[in-house]
């Protein structure tokens, strides 16, 4: 059967799809199809399936995107590229969906992207250009709903977090980022755990620390709970959850 010969209308919204997914001539034409040639309903059936382009430049695509933020001294994105990816996004570098997106890129530092994290980061998202990256950023915030993908990402984050060379991450460091990831998890006593180790802490943060607190907050979530809350039970809890419990009940408890 023979391709279906295209209108003038249509060939615009191909390349509008085009332009969006980074999708192949004959995927956009499916889609949009399949979609009435409705192209937003083409658009999001395209990323909600999981389809990913299948043009055989892909990969020189998102090459060419690297090159436009890669240092001019080393062959890595570094925090001005960064900055400027999170620009083109339309989104702060500090909003938690560019957490998402390093996730997925599996960056091993913070502000920083080698070529391999990069590339390969945007062809398992299915994207070979901002627009399609754009397109796709409520999807990855969205993934900080699914508990398991949220414990994932929170875990990442400690060692994306750390600086080179360090096994502890320091305090003002994981304070900003627990409060970056409960305000979209909301633990209700984040405030307050936080004041707390800035008041009695002042030190670095271990992984032990930063990974049982998530498993806290879902036990101790308000008030009731934290009169209720048995340390003995676990004898494994840090020292420092240990002592917030403490300090919040009072000397009298």
């Amino acid at each position: 059967m023979g391709k279906t010969k295209l209108n003038t209308s249509q060939k615009q919204q191909v390349g509008q799809f085009q332009g969006i997914t980074g999708a192949s001539k004959e995927q956009a034409a499916q889609c949009l199809q399949s979609s009435q040639w409705n192209v937003e309903l083409a658009i999001n059936f395209f990323f909600n399936q999981g389809l990913t382009a299948s043009t055989s430049n892909d990969n020189s695509a998102i090459t060419s995107l690297y090159e436009k933020y890669r240092d001019k001294q080393e062959d890595a994105i570094l925090a001005d590229g960064v900055g400027r990816f999170c620009q083109d996004l339309q989104v702060d570098p500090s909003d938690i969906v560019t957490l998402v997106i390093s996730w997925h890129f599996q960056a091993a530092t913070m502000c920083e992207f080698s070529k391999n994290e990069f590339v390969e980061g945007m062809e398992e998202l299915g994207c070979n250009s901002i627009d399609s990256l754009r397109h796709k950023l409520p999807q990855l915030r969205s993934e900080l709903t699914n508990e398991k993908a949220f414990r994932d990402i929170y875990y990442y984050a400690y060692g994306f977090a750390c600086e080179k060379g360090q096994k502890c991450l320091q305090l003002d460091t994981a304070v900003a980022m627990w409060q970056l990831l409960f305000s979209e998890h909301g633990w209700p006593l984040i405030k307050r755990w936080c004041q707390f180790l800035e008041m009695n802490h002042k030190l670095a943060i271990s992984k032990d620390t930063w990974s049982q607190l998530l498993d806290f907050a879902k036990i101790v979530r308000t008030e009731a709970d934290l009169q209720q809350f048995d340390a003995s039970s676990n004898s494994a809890w840090p020292y420092l959850i240990d002592d917030f419990v403490d300090q919040l009940r009072g000397p009298d408890t």
